[in-house]
């Protein structure tokens, strides 16, 4: 199945990626407001900030990570 999704491929995957990290970071500050001593949780959480301050996600978009981690911890406040 052959479906034209429009716009760069590149840019339709980083998007995806970074869409994704941002479900699973939520998904991991949920679950410590929950249950704060979550060491799968905690994991995650810290997985995915490196990952939103690391030159791979800086070639991805040129969306400040540290913003996006802000902007994310704040829906949760």
């Amino acid at each position: 199945m052959n479906k034209n999704l429009g716009g760069d491929p590149n840019e339709l995957l980083s998007r995806a990626i970074i869409v994704q990290a941002a479900k699973d970071y939520r998904h991991a500050l949920g679950i410590l407001q929950k249950n704060p001593s979550s060491r799968s949780a905690l994991y995650s959480k810290r997985e995915i900030e490196t990952f939103f301050r690391s030159n791979w996600y800086q070639t991805l978009t040129e969306v400040d990570g540290e913003f996006l981690i802000t902007k994310l911890q704040e829906e949760f406040k």
